[in-house]
Formats: C-alpha cells, structure tokens, sequence
C-alpha cells in the first residue's frame, strides 16, 4: 500500500479549508481533497501525528501560524485546528473475517482493549491503559473499548452472531475512511449497517488518487 498525509486546517465551521505546502505556506482547498502540486506530502506517521489535533492562528500577513497542540478540552472552543488527511495511490484491501476473529480470540479479558483497522486493513488490539487513541495515526477505523470476558478474547471470538455483526461494522468503517480519507472513523451502530456482501462490493469498486 502506497499512502501520505496531507495536514489540512479547518475553520470553526468547517466551510473553509488550507492545505499545508511544501515550502511552509498554506492555500485554501476542499477538506480532503486529492493531492496537488507543491502540497506538503508526509511519510512520517510520527511526523504527521506532531501535526495532528494542533492549532492554527490567522495571520493577515503570514497566513496560519501554527500554535501548541491542542489539550484536552481545546475541541469545546472555537478555532482553527489541523488535521492529518490520508492520502491512498494504490488500492485498498478488504479486511478479513478470520484475521478479525483471531484477534479477539487472542487477547486477554480484563484488560481495556481497543480492536481497530490500521491504515493497511488489518485488526490490531492496543492496550488503552499504556497506549494513547488521541492523534493515533496508525487507527484507520475503531470499535468499542471493552475488557470483558463476553466482548473480547475466546469466548467472544466464538460468538458467531457477535463476530459477523463487528465484521459488518468494520466494512462500513472501512468504507467511510476511504471514502472521508478521515482517521479514527468510529464503527456505525448495528441498526444502520447494510448486509455485508454490499460493503465488500463498495470497497473493491473504490478507487485511490
């Protein structure tokens, strides 16, 4: 898989939008739009995550001036934020069922467990007591947190009915972020979902920049 980011700024509103560039300045785009000329194009996940989550200050001479990583609590107020835009030039997998299953089948109850796709389609845990989600830039898609017996680990992993259910999200997740090019895409609840075969058939017709 072929990928980059791009570090794009919204307004409070979101109707306006900037696109970080190579040599530093900014120009106004569509919020995710494909890549141009002269756009800054990151490699480095570490890199793009620095940007990620941090505010930005309008200047009437300079453009935006980039401002501290936002805190916590910084997304209840109003201004401008950057956000790393994931970027495909090849084609997208579609997640596999018995990769998802061996995966909660492995993990451990009792722990806060996160299962999530990462940019490359594949189910991977992280432990939320040692790990951050915030400005994670490796999580294309995420479920819930769960540390119990009947969400995570072999007894889950043998529930037919759950597993197809958590699959059918993850298809739907995964389509939204190829779709958005947005990180961190939330699972959709069951009651919105379509059957299966129709987000796979969604997935395999998308098409990269």
């Amino acid at each position: 898989m072929k990928s980059c980011f791009s570090i794009d700024a919204l307004s409070p509103s979101g109707a306006k939008a900037w696109r970080l560039l190579e040599n530093g300045n900014w120009r106004e785009c569509i919020y995710a739009e494909p890549l141009q000329d002269g756009d800054a194009r990151i490699t480095d996940k570490k890199a793009a995550e620095a940007w990620s989550g941090r505010r930005l200050k309008k200047d009437k001479d300079l453009g935006l001036i980039p401002q501290q990583k936002a805190g916590r609590f910084d997304f209840l107020m109003r201004g401008i934020f950057a956000h790393a835009v994931l970027h495909r030039v090849s084609s997208a997998p579609i997640p596999d069922k018995e990769q998802m299953i061996a995966c909660f089948n492995s993990l451990e109850p009792g722990t806060p467990w996160l299962v999530y796709l990462n940019v490359a389609g594949h189910f991977v845990a992280l432990d939320t007591s040692k790990t951050s989600i915030i400005s994670n830039l490796d999580i294309a898609v995420r479920g819930e947190i769960a540390s119990s017996e009947d969400y995570i680990g072999p007894k889950a992993a043998a529930n037919e009915t759950m597993m197809n259910n958590h699959y059918r999200q993850f298809l739907a997740g995964w389509l939204d972020h190829l779709k958005s090019s947005n990180m961190n895409v939330f699972v959709p609840d069951l009651e919105k979902l379509k059957d299966e075969s129709t987000y796979i058939e969604e997935i395999r017709n998308w098409r990269h920049e």
